[in-house]
């Protein structure tokens, strides 16, 4: 096998083998610009060294010719005493990595060849700053000595000079450091400072593919999703200096803002300095447009480079260069990191420069960036006090006043208070509060614990897991550590975006973005600026060239109306469980406590009302869209007060003697339904087969609403979903009830009603035999957030809080399974699901609901998998619909039709 190309033997295209540094570099020369000589050894290298300890047998040979090829190139020998060849070795994955790994320049210098340079360069000082700057990297980098001491050495320098800066440091200053590095470099590593170049060159080889698995690389890595297995490509090349003297500098330039998108100038020069100074903030940086002042040509033809680079490469180039005595190098390009805001900017603008077209530049924006886009931010410049930090649950800004319940919450609110409802942990019942509430913080839970999932549905700034805030929710304060207590009516400030809490009012700046999705700002108007016009363009043409539709969940008239202005297509699933909360909590308990068939048929009497209002508020919101209605899933229990609760009040009742009946009977109605495992108990399409009359209720209040609605010259478009079903018996009990029910419906109201029955696939029976539930099932609709509970055995409020981050750690999960689906689990089954359900029906319609359906990678898969639609929050809406557009665009999707 080959490990080593020379950059005239490479490409861009290489960059899985090559990295992105020595493709880019290969490239660069391909192009005719300056680049020094050079050489890369491949990621194949690093992984048979990663995995033997040992460099691959050949390497060493390999190394050697491209070296002697390099040395003939540039008429030098690797550290030589007259007139040496200095070489950087620098690191350079297949996907960018800035400073996660190593690099070591000026390899090749010693005791000897240190005067060869000083000789041809014309400074003593550069060429003993040049070698303890390679001392102190190599002993950092090969050595892994504590970057400190060096520190400590270069800051008594100055100090003994009197100087704080270390360009005032002279030449026998800078040998006297080197000699207190030489020190360093024997005391803490117990050997001295290599000065055989060929072994110095070797040594920091290995150095840098051993950086590819330190641990902030590999943090990096599980950060941004980078597979661990890749390796990192090493190039090795011929030195030039920034720091020759005056007439040298090096920088970093940018063809567009990085930050904002904006056409110009944009980087940072640095006179007489290595790369690493600049980067490093050692010294103020000049802005780029400074270098015209005193390096004029080198400036000229660093614009006419820019400019090729960008043409070349169709979009923003970040460019590291030096200047040696006035000529120009180029050290590094590669497609620049933008922000989300930079790269709906950039993506237009190449587009109307003619660069790229609109698919292209659909390609070029990600779902995750306009969701960034969606929420608003804290502003940077701002003052804060942080007090603690948990999961980023929803991004977003939230400031207001701390409360502990839902009630004072509301209560706050409707005084025209801001508030954030601040709880150890939420549950359904705290949904009044949330909807309050101008964010959510939560002392546990995870990302897809409730106040998560239902914080993100509702776009609500959430943090989860702030597990260094001990909340006292019945003393009313939480304490933070350090002696910081905040009591309730206190005000603080959360970040959605990083999981930071702060002290106090921070100042928000908000999002245009969602004001356009809303139908609140016109992209044409002349207070949308660019990137709202971005936006619009890119997300029309999502529109145009997706096959996913794209729905909601949503379980209100307003949350309907609200996914209708971001683009949702139909409501993909309605929660019936929570129109039996607050209020009509007591109807729901007296059908429990039930004990005669009048008792039953009274209770339900009573829910029909509630539950017909809410269908006709929620049809009329999608009028001519279908709305996709689940019947009721969670156990009864989940509608009855806590058993300790209950338990107290018996308690004292008995005590003061003055039996509490109310709260006894209850309490044995908790203890009756009791389950160890709800989630697998009596729940979904087992209740509508025990509880009598309970899903006949619900279909009737759905076909009553239905004909409201058609009378009044509507077009209401409901489907009845039926949960949890795992064969195709109970489907087909449920499907003829619910037929009945609205053919009576029909009947007595005289008009056609028609309602696809469908059902929910959330359990691993279900997938294996939807080719049989399929003959009784007009729809399925994947409940991923079940499916992937059931698949692997988790139970998702439990697991979340003890184990998944060891999980995470030790690379288990590269990412929670309840963020993004877990393809080759629960996605088989998904896939499975699919074809056997239309073998089973050919024309059968499936999407799927679970919080999945508004991930960006989920949806890819989806769309893969060749699914009708997907269906997630309303303020995800627009996040699925320009990933299903991209998902178009990339191609895939079986045909299981």
């Amino acid at each position: 096998m080959k490990y080593v190309y020379d950059f005239a033997e490479g490409n861009r295209d290489l960059k899985d083998l090559l990295g992105g540094k020595g493709a880019n570099l290969a490239e660069m020369s391909n192009l005719g610009l300056p680049v020094p000589p050079g050489f890369t050894i491949t990621t194949a290298a690093c992984k048979v060294y990663l995995d033997t300890g040992e460099v691959p047998v050949g390497l060493s040979d390999e190394i050697g010719e491209h070296l002697a090829s390099m040395e003939k190139a540039m008429d030098k020998t690797l550290g030589d005493a007259e007139d040496p060849l200095l070489v950087s070795v620098r690191s350079g994955a297949a996907f960018s990595m800035p400073g996660m790994m190593e690099t070591v320049l000026n390899v090749g210098l010693n005791d000897e060849s240190v005067h060869g340079l000083a000789a041809r360069s014309g400074s003593e000082r550069f060429a003993w700053d040049s070698y303890r700057r390679l001392i102190q990297m190599f002993g950092k980098t090969v050595l892994h000595i504590e970057g400190s001491r060096f520190d400590e050495a270069l800051d008594a320098a100055k100090k003994a000079n009197g100087s704080d800066d270390d360009l005032d440091l002279d030449a026998d200053d800078i040998r006297e450091l080197v000699a207190a590095y030489k020190e360093i470099v024997a005391k803490e590593s117990g050997r001295d400072f290599p000065t055989d170049p060929r072994e110095q060159l070797d040594l920091a080889i290995n150095a840098v593919f051993s950086s590819w698995n330190s641990d902030r690389a590999v943090l990096y890595r599980r950060q941004e999703r980078i597979p661990g297995d890749l390796g990192t490509a090493v190039s090795v090349v011929s030195m030039v200096f920034g720091n020759l003297g005056m007439d040298s500098g090096t920088g970093v330039a940018f063809t567009r803002d990085p930050g904002t998108g904006a056409q110009g100038l944009y980087g940072d020069y640095l006179q007489n300095a290595q790369g690493e100074d600049v980067v490093a903030g050692i010294r103020n940086t000049l802005p780029l447009s400074a270098m015209e002042g005193v390096q004029k040509q080198a400036y000229d033809e660093l614009l006419q480079t820019m400019a090729k680079l960008e043409r070349h490469y169709l979009d923003l180039c970040d460019i590291e260069f030096t200047v040696e005595s006035d000529k120009l190098w180029m050290l590094q390009t590669r497609v620049g990191k933008r922000t989300a805001g930079a790269a709906f900017r950039i993506a237009t603008q190449l587009v109307d420069e003619g660069l790229i077209d609109l698919d292209e530049a659909l390609n070029r924006v990600t779902g995750a960036q306009l969701m960034q886009l969606m929420f608003p931010q804290f502003d940077d410049e701002a003052d804060k006090t942080q007090i603690g930090k948990g999961m980023s649950a929803s991004p977003g800004a939230a400031v207001g006043k701390v409360v502990f319940d839902s009630a004072t919450a509301v209560e706050w609110a409707g005084r025209g208070e801001d508030v954030i409802l601040v709880r150890r942990e939420t549950n359904p019942d705290d949904l009044n509060g949330m909807i309050a509430a101008q964010g959510i913080l939560t002392s546990r839970g995870g990302k897809t614990s409730h106040a998560a999932v239902v914080a993100r549905g509702m776009g609500k700034t959430c943090v989860c897991g702030a597990d260094n805030l001990d909340v006292r929710v019945k003393r009313r304060y939480f304490s933070a550590g350090g002696g910081v207590q905040v009591s309730e009516g206190d005000v603080i400030s959360i970040d959605g975006s990083t999981g930071a809490v702060y002290l106090g009012e921070v100042p928000v700046v908000p999002s245009p973005v969602v004001e356009y999705f809303e139908g609140k700002l016109d992209p044409d108007s002349e207070e949308a600026d660019d990137l709202v016009r971005g936006v619009h363009r890119l997300m029309n043409h999502a529109d145009d060239v997706r096959r996913l539709k794209v729905r909601a969940n949503s379980d209100t008239g307003d949350d309907s109306r609200r996914a209708r202005h971001f683009g949702a297509e139909g409501i993909g699933l309605c929660r019936t469980e929570h129109m039996f909360l607050g209020e009509r909590r007591e109807h729901v308990q007296r059908l429990i406590l039930a004990e005669s068939d009048e008792d039953i048929e009274a209770a339900l009497a009573a829910l029909l009302p509630f539950q017909r209002a809410d269908f006709v508020e929620i049809l009329e919101a999608m009028d001519g869209l279908p709305v996709t209605i689940r019947l009721l899933d969670p156990p009864l229990h989940e509608f009855l007060p806590d058993l300790t609760d209950l338990s107290v009040r018996v308690a004292v009742a008995e005590a003061r003697d003055e039996p509490d009946e109310e709260a006894q009977t209850l309490m044995e109605a908790v203890q009756r339904l009791h389950e160890e495992n709800p989630m697998l108990g009596l729940r979904g399409v087992r209740l509508g087969l025990v509880v009598p009359g309970l899903f006949k209720l619900q279909t009737r209040a759905i076909a009553e609403a239905t004909a409201e609605l058609i009378k009044a010259g509507k077009h209401p478009i409901p489907e009845i979903m039926i949960p949890l079903v795992g064969a195709v018996q109970e489907l087909e009990i449920i499907r003829e009830q619910t037929e009945q029910v609205l053919a009576d419906v029909a009947d007595e109201q005289d008009v056609e009603l028609h309602a696809l029955i469908g059902t929910m696939i959330e359990l691993p029976r279900a997938a294996l035999t939807a080719d049989q539930i399929a003959e009784a099932a007009e729809f399925f609709s994947f409940g991923t957030n079940d499916l992937t509970q059931t698949t692997w055995g988790f139970s998702r409020d439990d697991v979340e809080a003890s184990f998944f981050s060891q999980y995470l750690e030790l690379g288990i999960f590269g990412i929670s399974p309840f963020e993004t689906l877990d393809f080759e689990g629960v996605g088989e089954l998904v896939r499975i699901g699919v074809r056997k359900g239309r073998e089973g029906r050919p024309d059968l319609k499936i999407g799927i609901c679970g919080e999945h359906g508004g991930d960006p990678e989920s949806v890819h898969f989806f769309h893969e998998v060749d699914l009708d639609y997907v269906s997630c929050s309303p303020f995800r809406v627009p996040v699925a619909r320009l990933e299903a557009g991209r998902a178009a665009l990339l191609g895939g999707g079986s045909d299981s039709r």
